[in-house]
């Protein structure tokens, strides 16, 4: 093997690889897990807000559990990187205060789940 493609082939092993994004789905999975780790946390704490949708307690920690193991799988990525998603994702719908928006639509999926 001629030394270039070598060095090539060296640099392409060294490049750590990049996960692609999430598609629609998956996200839309994380961030109605996140929503409901959100708003259950809520609702332990008494917080008003929190406690005007239906109790997530048992079902909303189950989904998240689910969920996050689903986009382990659905993308290969591992614990750490699926938690560092959820974080993420967790303080872009508190910064943006959007906890409420998508919490409709993330009950219908939760209802949709079976959970």
């Amino acid at each position: 093997m001629p030394i270039s493609h070598l060095a090539a082939a060296l640099a392409l092993q060294a490049a750590p690889a990049q996960p692609p994004p999430l598609s629609q789905e998956n996200r839309a999975l994380l961030r109605c897990a996140v929503a409901f780790a959100l708003v259950s946390g809520g609702q332990a704490r008494g917080e008003a807000e929190a406690l005007n949708w239906p109790q997530l307690g048992t079902r909303g920690r189950e989904f998240f559990v689910r969920a996050m193991a689903q986009l382990m799988d659905a993308t290969g990525r591992d614990r750490a990187a699926i938690s560092a998603l959820a974080n993420s994702e967790a303080q872009a719908l508190t910064a943006g205060s959007e906890v409420g928006k998508i919490m409709p639509s993330c009950l219908s999926m939760l209802a949709a789940s079976g959970i």
